[in-house]
């Protein structure tokens, strides 16, 4: 049974517990709004990013691009996954729903694969897994390292689709969704070829004007390539930390409940145990005083 003493400790160390909790409900609000932010500044680039695209596709006529034959001594088509995960656990099932859903994509997809993991955790889980993780990235800690990250992806894909033309890259994140929710997505982000132009489809010019590229019509093309890709990446990621924030804070909420509830039952049972502490002191207090009381009696 325990005694006051132990209770009390138990006591004093959830509520230190509970402070510490509550302190990483606020940065991971903190965080989410930090991220959110970026996505929503980024959605608006990227709208006029789609714009330049659409407006060279129609400038150059460019109505179906044709995938180009090359001749390669292995016939198995190579795709790499990009996966942004998290460095750090607290965050409830983040990088094991994640998993199952980067699984169950890949083995629909035909070819040899490799990951490219971003984040320790999802790293030791999509290995157990059985996937080949060939390249391993940190997670950033804000907005401003989520660029040189993205840089260095950019790099080591273009070095790959140099060595192997035509291999696949997809994107693997959690996106966030209303409620502190966040739900496992792919995107498909090179090879640039008729079905990534498909995508830009549905994006209609707002002018009646027939828009006109100013200079030369490649760099202008390669500077929208390299803005979309980088784009892409970027939103990807601050995606994903918005949802490992959201799902942190849901985790750290969940434990609060946890604790406070763990502190009614310590500290009713604190006051049961000092309650019946102090019946028995009265009790032997009431009992010493008859005996006392019935000894003078006998006495006299």
């Amino acid at each position: 049974m325990d005694t006051l003493e132990s209770l009390q400790k138990k006591i004093e160390g959830a509520e230190d517990i509970k402070s510490v909790v509550k302190t990483m409900k606020t940065v991971a609000a903190s965080n989410i709004s930090q991220y959110e932010t970026a996505v929503t500044a980024l959605g608006d680039y990227f709208h006029i990013i789609a714009l330049g695209v659409v407006a060279y596709f129609k400038a150059e006529k460019i109505e179906k691009i044709q995938a180009k034959k090359v001749q390669k001594k292995n016939p198995e088509k190579l795709v790499c996954a990009i996966v942004f995960g998290s460095d750090q656990g607290l965050v409830g099932s983040f990088n094991d729903t994640l998993t199952d859903f980067v699984t169950q994509s890949l083995n629909a997809i035909p070819g040899k694969k490799e990951v490219w993991a971003v984040g320790e955790r999802i790293e030791l889980l999509l290995s157990d897994a059985g996937f080949n993780i060939t390249k391993r990235f940190s997670v950033p800690g804000s907005v401003n390292a989520i660029t040189p990250l993205v840089g260095e992806i950019l790099i080591k894909s273009q070095e790959c689709q140099e060595k192997n033309h035509g291999q696949e890259f997809y994107i693997f994140q959690n996106q966030p969704e209303p409620g502190a929710r966040y739900l496992p997505v792919i995107q498909r982000l090179l090879p640039l070829d008729e079905k990534w132009r498909q995508e830009f489809a549905a994006i209609s010019w707002p002018a009646k004007n027939i828009p006109q590229i100013v200079g030369e019509t490649k760099s202008t093309l390669q500077a929208l390539i390299r803005e979309y890709l980088f784009i892409s990446l970027f939103k990807a990621c601050a995606e994903s930390l918005a949802s490992e924030n959201a799902s942190r804070l849901a985790a750290m909420q969940r434990a609060e409940t946890n604790i406070d509830e763990m502190l009614d039952d310590l500290n009713n049972n604190y006051h049961r145990t000092r309650q019946s502490s102090i019946d028995e002191e009265l009790f032997e207090v009431v009992s010493g005083f008859e005996a006392l009381a019935n000894k003078k009696s006998s006495f006299f």
